[in-house]
């Protein structure tokens, strides 16, 4: 059965992707109540509740008289700590390597039902109320495009695997990171540069190592790890989702107070 996406969210949802693009930078004013009525076939009543919903999330900025702006972010330097592996071991003055294991393009029928939750995709949703015949077939075919990024990288202090990195991310806010060379530029860096975080959540388990991750890590099957998992938000929505495994005798977290 297939669920339709209210008219308002697909307003927040375009709003929000041509400021992700870079379409609309902060400080930028966006299209009038009008247009965006005209260009989605709504009420300015509809408009409005998205417009409000984001101005409330502190995306968008309403000023009296002059229209609605992309709002300045008070967290291009990210609320959530991201640590970067390759600099924690630099500063340890131990050698670092990145390996890049994998990376693919991830269309919405490909995802699991923990991708799809964390990223809020529901393969079956109607894109388009009242869509024609033809706009069906359109939506067919974008069911192939990729909605997430997939990348699997092993980092390595001093030669030995110390931590085993799956990461996915929303193909449609950061286009351009399938194409980079991660074995040279660090994922986190990447993402906080080109789409600021402004919150996180992440958890701390213990687990025995699964056959494919002892292999990464050059450790016995059913070893002791701990894996961070981690996603991080911009602009009120999902960007990264992450699990980070350390071979148990290789690393520690620590932290002040």
């Amino acid at each position: 059965m297939t669920k339709t996406i209210p008219a308002y969210q697909r307003i927040k949802n375009a709003i929000l992707d041509n400021i992700h693009s870079g379409k609309w930078q902060a400080g930028n004013a966006i299209s009038t109540e009008m247009a965006l009525a005209e260009e989605f076939g709504v009420s300015r009543m509809t408009v409005n509740r998205a417009l409000k919903e984001l101005s409330e999330e502190r995306v968008l900025e309403r000023r009296q008289g002059s229209g609605t702006f992309v709002a300045q972010q008070q967290f291009n330097h990210t609320f959530v700590e991201v640590r970067n592996i390759a600099e924690d071991l630099k500063s340890a003055n131990r050698d670092y390597e990145a390996q890049v294991v994998s990376k693919r393009a991830v269309t919405a029928a490909m995802l699991d039902n923990e991708l799809r939750r964390k990223f809020g995709i529901d393969e079956g949703a109607i894109i388009d109320e009242g869509a024609t015949s033809v706009n069906a077939i359109a939506q067919t075919d974008a069911s192939d495009e990729a909605v997430l990024y997939e990348v699997k990288i092993i980092h390595f202090a001093d030669g030995q695997p110390i931590q085993f990195e799956e990461r996915w991310v929303d193909a449609k806010k950061v286009p351009k990171f399938i194409d980079q060379d991660f074995s040279v530029v660090n994922t986190s860096d990447y993402l906080i540069a080109k789409s600021p975080l402004d919150s996180g959540s992440y958890t701390i388990r213990a687990l025995a190592a699964p056959d494919e991750i002892a292999e990464f890590l050059q450790i016995a099957p059913q070893s002791p790890t701990l894996v961070l998992r981690r996603q991080t938000y911009s602009a009120g929505q999902v960007v990264t989702f992450v699990k980070m495994w350390h071979a148990g005798d290789r690393y520690q977290f620590s932290g002040e107070l």
